[in-house]
């Protein structure tokens, strides 16, 4: 392998690293060198640096703001000018005693009390200086004439005038210090007055709040009952007591989308009733279907639901219920169908809960049939359908005259025509018999 000089190099560095030793009579020399501490003024030798280090530098901190710093100097130097030290004022020696920090030098010179020994230490200065002045100037001449005594007598009064004036001022002041402090305590009286009632007002919105939330709540709860009062007078107007309903179904379009999307998936059609004081009942209708026959058949379902009668009545429920979907049209091309209870299921025992489990026909009609274009059986975007409990065995072959029968006619004369077919029937039959 061809060595190259780096390689040569590397390896000449790691040899001498091993043949290193430490030169102890280096280290004796270092000791007895002398040297400046970094961090003072202090110099001496090396080896008595690290016990320097020790009792000057191993705890640097401000006794009055807390702050540490890295040397004595730097220390002796923050303290100097630390905001938090505390000072006398210049004027002590005169009667200005107050104490305060540094932060508030500024403060204490604009204060009253060193206002006021500031004027009196001026007027004391000036009538000194004057007087020295005076004396001074009488031992350098021994005569004056009277024009001097009169300009020295007019500044002097003009002096005294000033330093009156200044004083009077300071009085001023005190008064205006005095004002500003009594209505400074009224505003703060009024602020916490204010603060008060806002804090009434506070508490007073929230309650009203709190009271609107409730009323809202209430008048959700009010119309949410008003519309069902309303919902129920509207049944009760067109409530059936013959064990006949004929349902209108309108806006019907948006009913299958509602199926369709499962917004609502199905609709109970207004109660009817078997007699006045009869069975209670009511159709459940599944638009696009329910189960598997779900999104192919429309599914019509009967329910029976707690009466105020039921205590009287005969349970189970054995009547035949009988379906129809009205062609709208005068063909009259009715869609018929019909179901006996199945006296064992809990569908049609005594209901108690407000309605017992729909039980029915779940592939009633043929979606295709109500989807097509001009239906005869949606007209108007309306569908009616038409429920008979069938309590006398109403003949088969009755069914298509009487589903056609006009609703329009009286409930009385509907029946009489019913129960004169029956008997037209029962006779023909008989003298069929017969012959």
């Amino acid at each position: 392998m061809e060595i190259t000089p780096k390689v040569f190099s590397e390896r000449c560095f790691r040899n001498a690293i091993n043949i290193i030793i430490a030169d102890r009579g280096c280290r004796l020399d270092m000791e007895k060198l002398n040297i400046i501490c970094s961090l003072c003024d202090w110099n001496g030798p090396f080896k008595t640096y690290p016990e320097h280090l020790n009792e000057v530098h191993w705890n640097c901190l401000c006794e009055y703001c807390g702050k540490e710093l890295n040397t004595v100097n730097a220390l002796t130097q923050h303290k100097s000018a630390c905001e938090k030290t505390p000072m006398h004022c210049v004027l002590e020696p005169y009667g200005c005693n107050q104490q305060f920090l540094r932060m508030n030098l500024r403060d204490h010179f604009l204060s009253v009390q060193h206002q006021s020994v500031l004027l009196q230490y001026l007027s004391k200065s000036t009538q000194h200086q004057i007087y020295d002045e005076s004396r001074a100037s009488s031992r350098a001449t021994i005569t004056t004439d009277r024009e001097t005594d009169e300009t020295f007598n007019r500044n002097l009064q003009e002096l005294l005038e000033t330093t009156n004036m200044l004083l009077d001022s300071v009085g001023t002041l005190n008064d205006d210090t005095q004002r500003i402090s009594s209505e400074s305590f009224q505003h703060q009286i009024s602020l916490q007055s204010l603060s008060e009632e806002l804090s009434k007002l506070k508490v007073a919105v929230e309650e009203t709040h709190s009271s609107m939330n409730i009323h809202q709540v209430n008048q959700q709860t009010l119309e949410q009952n008003l519309v069902s009062i309303q919902q129920q007078l509207e049944d009760q107007k067109n409530i059936s007591t013959d064990g006949k309903l004929m349902w209108k179904i309108t806006n019907v379009q948006q009913k299958i989308a509602d199926a369709q999307s499962e917004r609502q998936i199905s609709i109970y059609s207004p109660v009817f009733y078997s007699s006045p004081n009869g069975y209670k009942m009511r159709l459940r209708l599944y638009l696009v279907g329910d189960g598997n026959a779900r999104r192919t058949h429309m599914s019509l379902f009967f329910v029976l639901m707690r009466g105020e009668y039921d205590a009287i009545l005969e349970f189970p429920f054995s009547y035949k219920v009988i379906f129809c979907l009205i062609d709208q049209t005068p063909q009259q091309r009715h869609i018929t169908d019909s179901f006996r209870p199945d006296v064992k299921s809990n569908s049609f025992q005594r209901p108690r809960s407000d309605m017992n489990i729909a039980s029915g026909i779940p592939k009633f009609v043929p979606l295709t049939i109500i989807q097509q274009d001009n239906s005869s059986y949606v007209r108007d975007d309306t569908m009616f359908i038409k429920a008979i409990v069938d309590f006398g065995n109403i003949p088969k072959i009755l069914l298509p005259d009487i589903l056609s029968l006009n609703p329009g006619l009286p409930i009385l004369l509907q029946h009489e025509w019913i129960r004169r077919e029956i008997e037209k029937r029962e006779q023909e039959k008989a003298s069929n018999a017969t012959s």
